[in-house]
């Protein structure tokens, strides 16, 4: 089979790497001349850059791509709204990306100068392509990866229907160290609460950043072609955005900067007719507000490829291509539109529910609480209580094993209103708190340094509590997360957990919005906080852990303090009689999956494994370098790698 690929930019270029990669005989028509470098930078997911670097073995450059661990957006004014982690976004220059691609395919098979005119059809089928250098290229099956404005889809599909052009987007390339090096690896954007206007930016190096700014036209636009007058409206429509936004507009070479009059079409109902399929832009051109383009790209190739290479019959294989493509690029159609409807009218949205401008992002979708399950658990509790911290593997287990039947509801209890109003009998003092820490770690084999009540003393354990029901109104699960990490700052790190710098941190490594905990730590979280206080002194909470089963409006059974696992299921065997525990692997690397980070003492408790046993098998890990650790006075957490991007 002779494949002939009609465009040779990312898509193209994509196609014909992993047709090659199939032994498919492949040539790919580019119209310019030498690279095309057209175009300035641009988000990828890791979805599209993961096939490129399994296909790099050949290739002595390495792929320049930057990665993107952060989205922050402001208003002009600077008030933050967002503040996410990313963990699947790289930006990367085109031009780079395109010499990379390059130098994955034979050069022989790259053919330029070619721009495409017609097909030669013969018996219903395309036999060859013509080119207006009057060159003719024949094959058996014809890859038409030739952008939006496609010449092949037109000649398939006839004329699709554009939708209006609502949104312009202006694209350039500015040379400013200072602002690349003072926001590295964040995807940065501003947005006018009350119009559409909107300006973002992101670094491609230490020294460069590909910036866009997107407006609704109706409000203003260009007057002139040239970019002195691209200038101009730049910094006139910009007037009153912050100065890092007047700054790189300063650095910017007008002359290489254009305006993108973005639009998309409906999906189509196929991608092929006979043997000429689409791919790319040409098949399903979409708005930028999802950065998918790149990405979408590269996985029609790959996907193309595969079922080119699954079945011989070329029919088949585009149909099942376009099943496997459909759902995804119409949901990706789908987001586009309405983040254009959210541009346009911002002022309709409420900032705690403004999404991520990414199709493909990897921010879990909100977690459901199980109120539906049989046994209902408050669980009362305290971030700096150092029992809570004890109760950890057993906690931990309990999920694994009883989660189909079980609900645990976290309500923080206070411990510490401040040391004036605490109401500890043994430990009046920071330095009581220090030594009792460091003898519960020692007695419990669970790492705590209590080094923390010497050096920089909480004052109490209200802001943090707060923090944890902030959380909780963007993701009960997320939340779960939160708490953990804070524990560990606290418990293991010798960090000030009061201080926001530490519940921001948090909150950004646990995937929760930080700009919106912050907004919800200061305003309704206190409230629930409240609630929370109130519901501890009713039920008549004196010490924490203390957890309250039941299964229906009646309390059944307490617990009160520290109990062996045994306990637990006695209740729940209790409860329901029939309950049967889960089984779950048990393996080193399965017990990472289900819990990022373990102390030793969990490690052995979940695995069932003897300390020994333990200890040679998180050594083993460490040395390959699918975990990590951080080592404190009293013990060691040991940190997953394996789902790092």
């Amino acid at each position: 089979m002779k494949a002939v690929i009609i465009g040779g930019g990312i898509a193209g270029l994509s196609m014909g790497i992993f047709l090659e990669k199939k032994k498919i005989e492949v040539v790919i028509c580019e119209r310019s001349e030498g690279l095309n470098v057209k175009g300035h930078a641009f988000l990828i997911h890791k979805d599209g850059i993961g096939p490129l670097k399994d296909l790099n073995e050949k290739s002595r450059i390495l792929l320049p791509a930057r990665k993107v661990d952060e989205f922050v957006l402001r208003r002009p004014d600077d008030s933050e709204v967002k503040d996410q982690r990313l963990s699947q976004w790289y930006c990367i220059n085109r031009a780079d990306l395109l010499g990379f691609q390059r130098s994955l395919v034979n050069a022989t098979h790259i053919k330029e100068g070619r721009k495409f005119m017609n097909f030669v059809f013969h018996e219903g089928k395309a036999i060859a392509a013509v080119f207006d250098n009057g060159d003719i290229e024949y094959g058996d099956i014809f890859i038409a990866a030739d952008g939006g404005n496609s010449r092949v889809r037109n000649l398939l599909f006839n004329d699709v229907k554009y939708t209006p052009v609502q949104v312009k987007e202006i694209v350039g390339i500015a040379t400013n160290p200072e602002i690349a090096r003072k926001h590295p690896n964040v995807f940065s954007k501003f947005q006018d609460k009350n119009n559409g206007r909107a300006f973002g930016f992101i670094p491609t190096s230490d020294s460069e950043l590909v910036w866009f700014m997107q407006y609704d036209p109706t409000i203003s636009d260009v007057t002139g072609d040239t970019p002195e007058a691209l200038r101009a409206f730049c910094f006139r429509f910009m007037y009153d955005f912050p100065e890092v936004v007047q700054e790189i507009l300063r650095s910017n070479d007008f002359s290489t900067s254009y305006i993108w009059e973005t639009k998309d079409f409906d999906m189509l109902p196929a991608f092929h007719k006979s043997n000429v399929v689409l791919i790319g832009d040409a098949a399903h051109q979409m708005l930028p507000f999802t950065s998918a383009g790149t990405t979408n790209a590269i996985l029609d190739a790959r996907t193309l490829a595969d079922c080119l290479g699954e079945n011989n019959d070329y029919e088949a294989a585009f149909n099942n291509y376009y099943q496997k493509r459909i759902q995804d690029l119409a949901e990706h159609l789908k987001k586009g539109r309405e983040l254009k409807k959210q541009f346009l009218e911002p002022s309709l949205q409420n900032d705690d529910d403004i999404p991520l401008p990414l199709a493909l992002d990897d921010v879990p979708k909100p977690y459901i609480v199980g109120k539906n399950k049989q046994i209902q658990v408050l669980y009362f509790t305290d971030p700096i209580c150092s029992t809570c911290w004890i109760i950890q593997p057993t906690l931990r287990k309990l999920k694994l094993e009883y989660d189909n039947y079980v609900n645990i509801e976290y309500c923080m209890g206070g411990l510490l209103p401040s040391w004036e109003k605490y109401n500890g009998t043994a430990i009046v003092k920071p330095a009581d708190a220090a030594k009792h820490w460091d003898e519960v770690g020692a007695a419990y084999d669970m790492p705590l340094d209590g080094d923390i009540w010497r050096e920089d003393p909480l004052t109490s354990s209200y802001p943090p509590s707060i923090a944890f029901k902030a959380a909780q109104l963007q993701d009960p699960e997320r939340a779960i997360h939160f708490l953990r990490r804070i524990k560990e700052m606290v418990f293991t790190q010798k960090k000030n957990i009061i201080k926001w710098e530490h519940l921001r941190m948090a909150a950004f490594e646990v995937g929760l919005d930080a700009a919106r905990l912050l907004r919800d730590y200061e305003g309704k979280a206190k409230e629930l906080f409240r609630q929370d206080l109130a519901l501890s002194q009713q039920l008549g909470v004196k010490g924490f852990p203390t957890l309250f089963f039941s299964n229906g409006n009646k309390t059944k059974h307490v617990i009160r303090g520290l109990q062996p696992y045994e306990r637990f299921e006695d209740i729940i065997r209790t409860m329901i009689p029939g309950a049967q525990k889960e089984s779950y692997l048990r393996t080193p690397e399965q017990l990472f999956s289900y819990f990022p980070t373990m102390t030793e003492k969990e490690f052995v408790f979940l695995g069932n494994m003897s300390r020994e046993e333990a200890l040679i098998e998180l050594n083993r890990m460490y040395r390959q370098g699918t975990i990590d650790k951080f080592e404190s006075k009293n013990g060691t957490i040991w940190i997953s790698k394996l789902k790092a991007a």
